[in-house]
């Protein structure tokens, strides 16, 4: 499963320092984000992302890789 964020940024014209600023998130923790590093993604900054791009169904962000 992977993130979509960085698309979904791109797609609605924003940049990373944007939705860190929206989200009050940290631009590292964003940036991690986008790029894929983190392993485990905190819920309480998926919840803030998806209410600020007003993101109704959490399936919107993620994409599932097939192996």
């Amino acid at each position: 499963m992977e993130l979509r964020l960085k698309e979904i940024l791109a797609e609605r014209g924003l940049e990373q320092k944007d939705i860190a600023e929206m989200t009050e998130l940290s631009t590292r923790t964003v940036s991690e984000l986008c790029s894929g590093k983190m392993k485990r993604y905190p819920k309480d900054a998926l919840g803030k992302i998806a209410e600020v791009l007003e993101i109704t169904d959490m399936n919107e962000l993620f994409t599932i890789n097939k192996k």
